[in-house]
């Protein structure tokens, strides 16, 4: 409750700022206009805070795109290597890189809970959680399958590699248990962790297992310090994912009742990443796209989420 009263003060206090700016630069204007019409001088340094505070509104702007329930919470983000093999996996840590990078971007907090590396390079599959304002509201726009075409480091013979890796998005409930989870629902397994964590780690049945045995649903905890720690992470995910389930079966009862159902397929990827024979960044959703391939792996994703929350919005108006 702190944070979140710390987080609206922080953005009272922008909107505020911007407006007493404005304020300030019209009368100075006005003032410029009455008594040195003329000056060059001025009128570009007029021109210069202009710029500058229609790029602060458009900033602030931006954020009023997170109206959705769960917007402001902190995300819990998962990615996993999809068809492509080697070449997939090491997509895969290419893509966390990138989501890392844009998260400092922002100043948010990271944290790896679970990782399983490739044999060869890359990752079969990690999740972390992303603690910072907005958080969900701007990863769930990430949410989906991404596409790489390359030219393969892992092929002796330098050919074209296309390859995949599914992102998952979830807001991050916390101990609010919006889906209630019965003991007997659950079965709960420890092992031996094989992350990062130190030696202790290593040597100690940290890591939990925890299986949804109504739905299937199976959450892994490694790099907390603690097995107790582990297994409050795991809770923490598998309440997030049995929530995410529930709103998805209602949309969908709803959009079957208007008879507009259609299901999602893992070919249906969301953005494609070409880097070979030329580099082009583009979103298939929006038809936005880039040339900067280069800026958006190091985490230059804003142009990006701004367009589809714009698109998200028109389509719900």
């Amino acid at each position: 409750m702190s944070r979140k009263l710390a987080d609206l003060r922080d953005y009272y206090g922008k909107w505020e700022k911007l407006r007493s700016s404005a304020a300030e630069l019209f009368d100075f204007t006005k003032l410029v206009l009455e008594e040195d019409a003329d000056n060059l001088d001025v009128d570009a340094d007029i021109g210069r805070q202009i710029a500058e505070l229609q790029k602060a509104f458009a900033a602030l702007e931006f954020t009023t795109l997170m109206a959705e329930p769960y917007d402001e919470y902190d995300a819990i983000v998962a990615i996993h290597a999809g068809a492509g093999g080697t070449d997939a996996q090491d997509w895969a840590e290419m893509l966390m890189r990138m989501y890392f990078r844009f998260a400092e971007r922002k100043g948010w907090e990271v944290k790896m809970l679970d990782e399983s590396r490739g044999g060869e390079a890359g990752i079969k599959s990690a999740t972390f959680s992303v603690t910072g304002r907005y958080a969900y509201g701007y990863f769930k726009a990430e949410a989906g399958v991404h596409r790489l075409v390359r030219l393969s480091p892992f092929n002796s013979d330098q050919l074209r590699q296309t390859s995949f890796a599914l992102l998952e998005v979830l807001p991050d409930l916390g101990d609010v248990e919006v889906v209630k989870i019965e003991p007997k629902d659950i079965r709960i397994d420890t092992y031996l962790a094989g992350g990062h964590g130190g030696q202790g780690v290593q040597t100690t049945y940290s890591a939990v297992r925890i299986t949804h045995l109504a739905s299937g649903l199976v959450v892994t905890c490694q790099n907390e310090r603690s097995q107790t720690q582990n297994k409050e992470t795991a809770m923490r995910i598998l309440r997030a994912r049995l929530h995410k389930i529930y709103l998805e079966e209602r949309a969908a009862e709803k959009k079957k009742l208007r008879g507009e159902f259609t299901s999602a397929e893992w070919g249906n990827q969301i953005r494609s990443y070409v880097l070979h024979p030329y580099q082009m960044v583009k979103d298939h959703r929006t038809k936005y796209e880039t040339t900067d391939t280069q800026g958006v792996l190091d985490g230059n994703l804003d142009p990006f989420i701004e367009a589809y929350l714009k698109e998200q919005k028109r389509g719900g108006e």
